[in-house]
C-alpha cells in the first residue's frame, strides 16, 4: 500500500475515532455505542507534552470544574498506556485539568494503543474539530507533523478535514515576529488580522495599531495593502534644489507682489529663466497686457 493511500485511510480512521470520542459515557443505566473502558485514579494520568494546545483559560476551567462537581465527567478522556499503571492523555487535557480542580479521585478513560505520530494526529484533529486551538497552536501542530513525519499540506488537509489552502494559510502565521504571535495567542488578533500582516514591512508596528484601534479584519487588510503598495513603489530621489542668494529671493518676492502671481527665478552665470505661474486664462491675459505696455 503506497503512502498516499495509507494516509487517506488513516485520515478516515482518525475521523471515525474522533466521532467515537464525542459519544458521552452512559449514565444511570443508559446505553451508548461507546463507554469508558474503565475508571482509573487521576494521579495515574499525565498530560502529553506534545499536545498542540498550550493555552487553557482559567475562568473556563473553573466553570468546567463546577459542572464536573455537579454532573461528573460526561465524556471520557482518551489515553494511551506508557508504563504499568501510567497513562498519557491523547485527547481531553482540558477535562483532566478541570477534574483535578473539582477534586475527582478517579476519571473515566478510553484506552487506545497508538504510537507517538498517531497520538499527535488525534490530538490535533480533536482540538481543531472542536475549535479548541488558537490559530498559533494550530499552525505549530501542523508544523510539527510536517517536520517530524513528512506530511504534505495536502495530507494534513485530508486528515483534519480542511482544505490545503487552510493549512497553508495557517502555516504562514509562523512567519510573523514573536510580538505579533503573542497577540495572536492571546486572542488580541484573529487569524484574519495576522495573515494580512505577513508580507508587510513592519508587522509588529501594524499589529499594535490594529489592536490599539480595535480595527476590523477588513480595515487591517487595507492598512496592510497600503504598506505593501508603498514598499513596491520606487522611491524617487528628490531633485536637488539650487541654493539661491538673498538678492534673487528678494527679487522673486518683489515680482510676485507686483504681479499677484508666483514668480520663480532660476539664475545662473551667463543667464537664467523667469517663470510666472498662472491659474486661469484671465491671469494669462493680464500678464500679456502688462508685457505689451512695456
Amino acid at each position: 500500500m503506497n503512502d498516499d493511500v495509507s494516509k487517506r485511510r488513516l485520515g478516515r480512521g482518525l475521523a471515525a475515532l474522533i466521532g467515537e470520542m464525542d459519544q458521552p459515557v452512559p449514565v444511570d443505566g443508559e446505553k451508548s455505542s461507546v463507554s469508558a473502558d474503565r475508571l482509573i485514579p487521576i494521579e495515574f494520568v499525565s498530560r502529553n507534552p506534545r499536545n498542540p494546545r498550550r493555552f487553557f483559560d482559567d475562568s473556563e476551567l473553573h466553570d468546567l470544574a463546577s459542572s464536573i462537581r455537579q454532573h461528573g465527567i460526561v465524556q471520557p478522556i482518551v489515553v494511551r498506556t506508557i508504563a504499568t499503571n501510567r497513562y498519557e492523555i491523547i485527547a481531553g487535557e482540558r477535562r483532566w485539568r478541570a477534574a483535578q480542580l473539582a477534586g475527582l479521585v478517579e476519571i473515566p478513560v478510553i484506552i487506545r494503543d497508538v504510537d507517538d505520530k498517531t497520538a499527535l494526529e488525534i490530538a490535533i484533529v480533536e482540538n481543531v474539530q472542536r475549535s479548541d486551538l488558537n490559530p498559533l497552536e494550530e499552525a505549530l501542530g501542523y508544523e510539527q507533523l510536517i517536520a517530524e513525519y513528512g506530511y504534505t499540506q495536502n495530507d494534513l488537509g485530508e486528515i483534519i478535514g480542511k482544505s490545503r489552502s487552510h493549512v497553508a494559510n495557517s502555516l504562514r502565521l509562523l512567519k510573523l515576529p514573536e510580538p505579533v504571535r503573542d497577540f495572536l495567542a492571546a486572542g488580541s488578533l484573529s487569524a484574519g488580522h495576522a495573515r494580512a500582516l505577513v508580507s508587510t514591512s513592519d508587522p509588529t508596528a501594524l499589529a499594535r495599531t490594529i489592536v490599539s484601534k480595535g480595527m476590523s479584519v477588513r480595515d487591517a487588510e487595507k492598512l496592510a495593502q497600503n504598506d505593501i503598495k508603498a514598499q513596491s513603489e520606487p522611491q524617487r530621489p528628490s531633485a536637488p534644489r539650487d541654493q539661491k542668494d538673498s538678492d534673487t529671493l528678494a527679487l522673486e518676492r518683489t515680482l510676485s507682489d507686483t504681479l499677484g502671481l508666483d514668480v520663480t527665478i532660476n539664475h545662473k552665470s551667463g543667464g537664467g529663466q523667469i517663470r510666472i505661474a498662472y491659474k486661469s486664462l484671465e491671469q494669462l491675459e493680464e500678464i500679456c497686457r502688462l508685457l505689451e505696455r512695456r
